[in-house]
């Protein structure tokens, strides 16, 4: 039976080969599991952080855990919910999403106007019938706010609009979620998305917050840095 399912199909994991995350998968569960989450995705870059013990883990804690991926196209990112590859190619061209979109997935195009060099900006136009939804992203407060021309993209385009918190530490989730009519299954929430079936829970952040998450945003990235080049030879 369809019920309101609380979800988040955008958060990252320390298994992200491209951030440094301060919690792992199982500490995400366990997160998600307090917040009353009935389905969340792991979208780590390029690749799958899915398997048979998150998913049993999940389960023990009442949650659907969904495939994911924040994959990379045309140097963009592009969130794919439930792909049938667990690695992303590098250098795939956009126009593979034609090839990859069909009835078992998600395509969302995440944080597609914030000024950053991987957001699609307005390559989004020219392929937006290749996504299926669009993000509304947590990051933004009452002045501050780059979801405006996703939100008026996402009317003109009649595309979803779907809240999420691209996690990066366990207390930005649940600022920012979506909730799916559906029933607690994989491919019943995927359709439910893309019938519209959504609603869209967000709550703006404090101009600190919003400071608090640059700041370690730009620190992971520097430890990840680090880190790399004390294992290079």
């Amino acid at each position: 039976m369809a019920q309101k399912l609380k979800v988040d199909f955008h958060i990252h994991t320390s298994e992200d080969p491209t951030e440094h995350i301060p919690y792992n998968a199982f500490q995400l569960i366990h997160k998600a599991s307090q917040e009353a989450f009935d389905a969340i995705a792991i979208t780590n870059h390029n690749v799958v952080t899915y398997n048979k013990d998150l998913v049993s883990f999940a389960e023990k804690k009442g949650i659907l855990l969904l495939p994911g991926m924040e994959a990379t196209f045309s140097n963009k990112h592009v969130l794919i919910i439930n792909p049938d590859f667990k690695k992303n190619p590098l250098n795939r061209p956009l126009d593979d999403l034609s090839k990859i979109k069909n009835n078992t997935n998600l395509i969302i195009a995440p944080h597609p106007f914030f000024p950053t060099s991987k957001s699609l900006k307005s390559t989004l136009f020219p392929y937006i019938s290749f996504f299926d939804a669009i993000e509304f992203s947590h990051y933004y407060n009452h002045v501050i706010n780059c979801n405006k021309k996703a939100v008026e993209m996402a009317n003109l385009y009649n595309k979803p609009l779907v809240g999420t918190s691209d996690c990066h530490n366990l207390w930005q989730l649940g600022t920012t979620y979506a909730l799916v009519e559906a029933e607690k299954e994989p491919l019943s929430i995927i359709e439910a998305v893309k019938k519209g079936k959504i609603e869209l829970c967000t709550t703006p952040f404090s101009l600190i917050s919003m400071s608090r998450i640059a700041v370690n945003f730009y620190l992971s990235k520097r430890f990840k840095a680090l880190y790399k080049l004390k294992l290079a030879p």
